[in-house]
């Protein structure tokens, strides 16, 4: 049960101007547990759950079933940030079967992921239905996080996995998109590898807040992808993220020196391991020989 201190969308939307935004990304009830008591503001439960959880090559290829069995459990782990969930591409865009989701079917997706999960908002990336629906979902009362510049669901249709906004033209199309997404309602809006001058303008002119990822330092807030942050796959290494820790070797190291021990009988110590009774050990030994 969550206590009277959860971090609502509407609460996100009040640190516009006031203070800066924290996002960081879960997959599991453990790293929730960690986020949340760390004090970040927002745990999002990420598609990239399909990268960096399931070994997938694409956040297209995780279904609801999936997002839906990850959100419950971080949902367990948290008491006070706000629990964002992604809407996965099948659900919403494109079914498995490469055919248009249609916005009726899109809506029920929505509604099952937000109610079954529990989980105390949405993220939709922009795609050309995306208006229309984020505008269904926000009048069933469910609220919506908006995700412009750069969209991995639909990057490869788009000009592939880079930067957007490097010219006027489409810099004034991310900002007609992010004030379509505050018209129709949204509490916030993720903007993803876009220039910082660009990024700062248009967070300046919204009255919802911007948090950046790859956009610079004039966002409201900022997300990265915790297994990024921490360094769990060092040959992943984007310019926008920055290592806070180096999990990757300090595993490794743990792992190794656990292979070693168990290898030389030095673990279990006596310290590891439980006692018997004199008597009763000698009762066993006795009835087994």
């Amino acid at each position: 049960m969550k206590d009277e201190k959860t971090i609502t969308p509407a609460a996100i939307t009040q640190c516009k101007n006031r203070r800066k935004i924290t996002m960081l990304t879960a997959y599991d009830y453990s790293t929730a547990v960690i986020l949340d008591e760390a004090g970040v503001d927002i745990v999002l439960v990420g598609d990239s759950l399909a990268n960096v959880a399931l070994g997938l090559q694409s956040t297209r290829e995780v279904g609801l079933e999936e997002m839906l069995y990850h959100a419950k459990a971080v949902y367990r782990g948290v008491k006070r940030a706000l629990v964002l969930t992604d809407m996965p591409y099948s659900a919403y865009q494109c079914d498995s079967a490469g055919k248009n989701v249609s916005v009726a079917a899109a809506l029920q997706n929505a509604l099952r992921l937000k109610n079954d999960s529990a989980c105390g908002a949405l993220k939709i990336e922009w795609s050309p239905r995306c208006l229309e629906l984020t505008e269904a979902v926000i009048g069933k009362g469910i609220a919506v996080c908006g995700h412009i510049g750069l969209t991995p669901q639909t990057a490869d249709e788009t000009g592939g996995f880079k930067t957007r906004g490097v010219s006027a033209d489409e810099a004034l199309n991310i900002l007609a998109q992010a004030e379509a997404l505050q018209k129709a309602g949204c509490f916030a809006v993720v903007m993803e590898c876009v220039p910082e001058a660009v990024a700062g303008d248009i967070a300046r002119k919204l009255s919802i807040p911007v948090i950046g990822i790859g956009a610079g330092r004039f966002c409201d807030g900022q997300v990265l992808v915790t297994n990024d942050m921490l360094g769990m796959n060092p040959g992943f290494r984007p310019r926008f993220v920055k290592r806070y820790a180096d999990l990757h070797s300090r595993v490794m190291n743990a792992a190794g020196d656990f292979i070693r021990e168990v290898g030389d009988g030095s673990f279990p110590a006596p310290e590891n391991t439980f006692k018997i009774k004199p008597e009763e050990l000698a009762s066993f030994r006795e009835k087994i020989t």
